[in-house]
């Protein structure tokens, strides 16, 4: 075996022979394990070893060649194949058995016949001319999609396609993506997973891919091509398609535990390679992991070898794969300090923050763990933005007529001023992966998971949902209310201040018919389903309306806070005002009335953008509401009216104090205009 220099991790074939290096300071002695075709196993050691990292170079190998690792000396156990944590390919998965269980330090049964492959692959690759599309914060427009299931059941994607990074890439998908209107995929993890054990017994896997062991590995199962390192071409193809088509691509990245999971789980990687560098442990007892992830275990970024490992698979998915930005899955754990507290100043956001190929792609937090300081809402320094639950929380409540009058609610739709620097700074959603889908939100007020093989004990209980007083399919009657709240929610996020993420499917209605916590539910109940109706169609509609919508005016996206100032040659009129039902603007001791169900939200995007008022009615009755005065607007449009199956008009050239009639439980969205139409009140469309 020839000399390298140890400058990159992991395996880099240039053209002529591989580079492996790998960090194992502990380790006595290193072999490469090459197999082949058949399986069978050919060891050569690493015969360098500088500052820590083993390191050679293997003449004739190239990418496809299937590899791992075993390490030997007082703490480590050659007869445990490890995979390489810099891999960039994986084939295969893990299969639970004694040889793979636990750390396995005095255990000298052979762990390789079931455990996954490293692979090396060819990172050649023409980009031809792509290049992010770089979209402003204040034009994002987030879609949450799982690679697989948003195209295992689509028609139009040829079958071995389905489910795939090429079924994504696909003209009819990319078509669906850009005629919403969205601007951002974000796409559920796609390192390289495997299932958990208590799953695997259940004859169960996981779906939702929080379960990483291959940091720069592209997960085969989405693969189309192949598990030999064609994964790793097939995402950039997908990534170039994407971005041909002027979208980003987001991916939910978890970096804050392994797939080896607690002190009882599978030795893979970096347990056996050194796992007192890459874990934490508990200080009340150092046999045992420290776990604020509910996973089992916790990767320590703030120590030197687990903020290499993030920082450089960071890097390698940006430089190497074009990827336009992260979502970090319990976002804090990344963030704790040596001992273990949160510290928004420590290693890792200070590393990431400086750098220069970092600061400039998109960073979002899960800004909680499960942990008692986990909850970390409104706390990351710039430039992060975060899921902003408080906002979910409050809408549900509102909507389903539980909420504490409307203070709160002022808040959230206008970038959550009281939580956030800025509102690009707050993620704003309704629904996401983890809970109800949209469909469900209306339809359920119960989870219904018995099918995870957990008695129905997991996911969110607290599900705000509100379905009428009935479970299920319903009679013609509440069907009707249910698609209303359905656009009483996509109408209050696409317009409201921040940053919308809209959950994939759910603009086609899509069910899990009560599952809350799909996450080992790899069928049907968790794919997208494409099958057309007039009530799909009514909804994707209206998704396209409210994006459109949005992307027309600067009134719902603002870079910095409405502070409710005049308007600059606009006597009395002010960027921000809200009003009662009675067509007054909200005194301070209303703003205290519990019992409030009815607001009106006045905007103004300029003068070239145009003024706006969207009245939210979430009462058991209908009201009506009094038109502010002339000083808001000479005359009102009806634009938008959730009591519609479809986006269109209503009433126009309604006048200041005119009374506009509100169903139970629905929205209207109003333009304000500022010289009196001629048209008479009472004209539609």
């Amino acid at each position: 075996m020839g000399l390298s220099e140890p400058r990159d991790l992991g395996a880099i074939w240039d053209g002529a022979g591989t580079s492996l290096a790998l960090w194992a300071p502990n380790a006595q002695r290193a072999d490469v394990c090459l197999f082949d075709d058949e399986g069978h196993e050919t060891r050569q050691p690493l015969p360098h070893l500088t500052d820590g990292i083993w390191h050679g170079r293997l003449t004739g190998v190239g990418p496809g060649q299937r590899y791992g690792f075993r390490l030997h000396g007082p703490r480590c156990n050659p007869a445990k194949l490890l995979q390489d944590p810099y891999a960039r390919a994986v084939e295969g998965t893990y299969r639970p058995h004694a040889a793979v269980l636990g750390s396995g330090r005095h255990d000298d049964r052979d762990s390789a016949p079931y455990v996954p492959r490293s692979v090396v692959a060819d990172d050649t690759f023409d980009w031809a001319e792509d290049r992010s599309p770089a979209v402003p914060w204040v034009d994002t427009v987030l879609y949450e999609m799982h690679v697989r299931g948003f195209t295992r059941c689509h028609p139009d994607v040829p079958d071995g396609q389905r489910g795939t990074y090429a079924g994504l890439a696909h003209p009819a998908v990319l078509g669906h993506l850009t005629g919403l209107g969205i601007t951002s995929v974000e796409l559920l993890p796609v390192h390289h997973f495997g299932s958990e054990p208590r799953l695997l017994q259940h004859g169960l896997r996981n779906y939702w891919g929080y379960n990483s062991f291959g940091f720069f590995a592209p997960h085969a199962g989405y693969s189309a091509g192949g598990a030999r390192g064609q994964q790793v071409t097939e995402f950039k193809s997908m990534v170039r398609a994407l971005h041909a088509a002027g979208l980003e691509v987001i991916l939910d990245v978890v970096y804050n535990h392994t797939a080896e999971g607690d002190e009882t789980g599978p030795t893979l990687s970096l347990r056996g390679i050194d796992d007192a560098a890459y874990y934490r442990f508990d200080p009340s007892d150092p046999t045992r992991y420290a776990d604020v992830t509910g996973c089992g275990n916790t990767l320590d970024s703030s120590r030197p070898p687990g903020l290499r490992l993030v920082m450089d698979s960071l890097r390698y998915w940006v430089e190497c794969m074009h990827v336009d930005g992260f979502r970090f899955d319990l976002a804090p754990a990344l963030a704790r300090a040596p001992r273990g507290a949160v510290d928004m100043r420590g290693a890792f956001l200070a590393a990431l923050g400086q750098d220069p190929v970092l600061r400039r792609v998109k960073l979002i937090a899960e800004p909680w763990d499960v942990a008692p300081d986990g909850y970390q809402l409104g706390r990351f320094p710039p430039p992060w933005s975060e899921w902003n639950d408080r906002y979910r929380n409050c809408v549900r409540d509102f909507w389903r007529g539980h909420s504490d009058g409307v203070r709160e609610l002022a808040s959230r739709l206008t970038g959550s001023s009281d939580l956030f620097r800025a509102p690009r700074a707050s993620v704003n959603f309704v629904t996401a992966h983890d809970g109800f889908t949209l469909r469900d939100l209306v339809s359920y007020d119960h989870k219904h998971n018995e099918a995870n093989a957990e008695g129905n004990r997991d996911g969110e209980s607290n599900n705000r949902s509100w379905n009428c007083g009935v479970e299920g399919p319903g009679p013609p009657e509440v069907e009707e209310l249910r698609r209303r709240q359905s656009r009483n929610f996509l109408v209050t996020l696409l317009l409201s201040g921040g940053v919308p993420m809209i959950l994939a499917g759910d603009e086609l209605c899509r069910t899990q018919q009560g599952n809350n916590n799909a996450y080992c539910q790899d069928n049907e109940l968790s794919f997208v389903d494409w099958s057309s109706s007039v009530a799909t169609r009514n909804m994707q509609e209206w998704t396209e309306a409210l994006i459109t919508m949005r992307r027309s005016s600067t009134a719902w996206r603002q870079a910095i806070f409405r502070d409710g100032k005049p308007l600059p040659g606009r006597s009395g009129v002010r960027n921000l005002a809200w009003f009662g039902a009675d067509g007054a603007e909200l005194s301070d001791p209303r703003w205290h009335e519990s019992t409030m169900r009815t607001l009106g939200m006045f905007v103004d995007g300029g003068s070239t953008s145009g003024s706006f008022l969207l009245w939210m009615h979430a009462g058991d009755a209908g009201a009506e509401v009094a038109l502010p005065d002339r000083t808001w607007g000479s005359s009102y449009d009806v634009l938008l009216d959730t009591t519609l199956e479809r986006p269109r008009p209503g009433r126009l050239g309604l006048r200041p104090g005119d009374v506009l009639s509100l169903t139970a439980r629905s929205a209207a969205l109003l333009r304000c205009n500022h010289h009196y139409s001629a048209r008479r009140a009472g004209e539609a469309t």
